[in-house]
């Protein structure tokens, strides 16, 4: 899967290049044979205004055959945004494949009615 990476209101290290890379490939388990058509990721700062620190926001568009998934996340570590929002599309990944394995039995069901009709 190529992920394409992206900061905003801050530099993208190395290293935070290389942990985001990580986590999302870790995603691939649960996509199994399932086709991605573009995932972009983007990292940042929401603002420079909050005086108790720095809020980091990771944010995730993975375009899937008939689906976007979108997940936001923000936390005050950079690294936990981005754990959360790996976790968060994960369960969105199994919810999407559960939906179309749910619509393709429908769909058999309907042919196999039919069938008996004739």
């Amino acid at each position: 899967m190529k992920i394409n990476i992206k900061a905003t209101q801050m530099e993208l290290t190395p290293a935070i290049k290389e942990f985001t890379q990580e986590k999302m490939d870790m995603l691939e388990k649960y996509l199994g044979e399932i086709q991605v058509l573009n995932c972009d990721v983007e990292v940042g700062v929401t603002t420079h205004h909050h005086t108790k620190g720095e809020i980091f926001r990771a944010e995730v568009n993975l375009n899937l055959p008939g689906e976007l998934i979108r997940v936001e996340k923000t936390e005050e570590d950079l690294y936990k945004a981005i754990d959360k929002v790996k976790e968060h599309v994960a369960m969105a990944i199994k919810k999407y494949k559960e939906k179309r394995i749910t619509n393709h039995r429908k769909t058999e069901e309907i042919v196999i009615e039919d069938m008996m009709e004739v």
